[in-house]
């Protein structure tokens, strides 16, 4: 990690085209002017990892969930089946 001293309105180059400066600092932080080409991302860490932890929450499923999704799926009909419902042996689309 390197770690630099900047006062207000210093400025650090992050490769060609990415510049942070410093705005302002106060007792309780520091403001911080980030200019960057649309295309390169830019987020705050706590709030990246709150999405994160609230999309793996959202995904996981206990069993009582997965039992309850699985009452609710209709099975889908074998060919066996479908032949034995109509004898003719025609497709749905053409009778």
């Amino acid at each position: 990690m390197l770690v630099l001293s900047r006062r207000v309105g210093e400025r650090l180059v992050i490769g060609d085209d990415i510049v942070v400066t410093v705005i302002e600092v106060r007792s309780d932080g520091v403001r911080l002017g980030i200019d960057a080409p649309r295309e390169v991302r830019v987020h705050r860490a706590e709030v990246l990892e709150a999405v994160r932890a609230a999309n793996v929450e959202a995904v996981a499923a206990d069993d009582r969930t997965v039992a309850s999704l699985q009452r609710l799926a209709v099975p889908a009909r074998t060919v066996s089946e479908s032949a034995a419902a109509d004898p003719s042996g025609t497709p749905p689309a053409n009778r």
